[in-house]
């Protein structure tokens, strides 16, 4: 079976981890760490950042570090993982979920705009949900697979009711918001990583926080850590063990040393799966917001026809092929945690969720596999185009 994304572990990781063992530094105190937060830091344009256990504690503490929590609620479009409502409800904020733009899969920042004038009054910290009595404090954008959001347009956004901007950057290491700026430098409050084993960087799990404000960035380290100050037992506040191991540091740092060549070959892949797509009237590639340098984290297309029952039997035909597809993400609003929470119309969402088709995308997936995984595709859609 052709894996739908596995770690490339080819580079350094070995060395680092040897190193981690050899000096006994394998928990959380270790020169990787350092090393690895830096290099987060740079990547995204920012003095510091937090490195922590996984990408859902990372939105979590970013949030909780903004003083969002307990009465607040954070806008978040239902089309994503549901790790991006967990960590708002896990920071004891509630969701508020929007639909995401047609175009782009994106937060729709103009239905947002409007939901939030129609049913919002304007709050010291942020807007009053007149029917909720919950105050909105945050936007949380999502980078689905890897795409740019209109930076400028979610920003002026926030600005124009008082909200903070937290960026779930999980699928999106790498990239760059328009001509080359880091997403760090973007106006933003936060942007957080998540390196899980498929990520196109992993340090086998853990996430991380970069942020402008270094003060923000002290904060989150501080709760990550229990919340001690000083050298002995003492500690000031209700804190969290979320921080990363040396040995993920390590295996992350060394991911990072590759990272230019693995998104050369996320474009790769994401290049022949949309030449693949173009060849057929009901297929189309995932789309290519113009807002920056898109990292490509998933590949694939997506079904545009009208067949009842065909995403079910593509993805039966592709296991029977060898190639690993499975259904995309279920939507926040069919969720049953989330069945209760503030919700606007998802007519975009709705259509769009099934008809996903990631295909295997790991960074040294080989030409043969490629065209193992192409050619299934074709011998599917071929025999379907009267269906479609």
């Amino acid at each position: 079976m052709i894996p739908l994304a596995v770690p490339n572990l080819n580079g350094n990781e070995a060395d680092y981890l040897q190193e981690c063992i050899t000096s006994t530094f394998v928990s959380t105190v270790g020169p990787f760490v350092g090393k690895f937060e830096d290099a987060i830091a740079a990547l995204s344009g920012t003095q510091t950042a937090a490195v922590l256990c996984s990408g859902t504690t990372a939105i979590h503490l970013a949030l909780e570090g903004l003083g969002i929590g307990e009465g607040d609620l954070v806008m978040v479009p239902a089309l994503t993982f549901i790790a991006s409502a967990n960590a708002i409800r896990h920071a004891r904020a509630d969701v508020w979920l929007v639909d995401v733009s047609r175009d782009d899969w994106i937060f729709d920042a103009a239905a947002a705009r409007a939901a939030i004038e129609a049913q919002t009054d304007p709050h010291p910290e942020g807007r009053l949900h007149r029917e909720s009595g919950k105050i909105l404090r945050a936007l949380m954008p999502v980078m689905i697979m890897g795409a740019v959001p209109d930076f400028p347009e979610l920003v002026a956004l926030a600005r124009d009711f008082n909200l903070k901007i937290v960026v779930d950057a999980a699928a999106a290491i790498g990239t760059m918001a328009g001509t080359d700026t880091p997403l760090g430098q973007t106006g933003v409050d936060a942007v957080c990583y998540s390196f899980n084993g498929n990520k196109t960087i992993t340090s086998g799990g853990g996430g991380a926080v970069a942020a402008a404000d270094n003060a923000l960035i002290a904060r989150i380290k501080h709760l990550s850590s229990t919340g001690r100050v000083g050298p002995n037992y003492d500690h000031d506040v209700v804190a969290y063990n979320f921080r990363m191991t040396n040995i993920q540091a390590a295996v992350g740092f060394a991911q990072l040393e590759r990272l230019d060549s693995f998104l050369q070959s996320k474009q790769r892949i994401r290049d022949a799966y949309a030449a693949l797509a173009d060849g057929y009237d009901v297929l189309s590639p995932f789309p290519e917001p113009q807002n920056g340098r898109n990292g490509h984290w998933f590949s694939g297309f997506w079904y545009t026809g009208t067949a009842d029952g065909i995403e079910i039997a593509f993805q039966n035909h592709m296991k029977e092929a060898g190639v690993d597809l499975r259904p995309f993400w279920k939507p926040l609003h069919l969720q049953k945690p989330y069945a209760d929470a503030l919700c606007e119309p998802m007519p975009v969402t709705d259509d769009v969720w099934r008809r996903v088709f990631p295909l295997p995308c790991s960074t040294h997936l080989t030409e043969a596999e490629l065209e193992t995984v192409k050619t299934a595709a074709q011998a599917f859609w071929n025999r379907h185009k009267e269906a479609s």
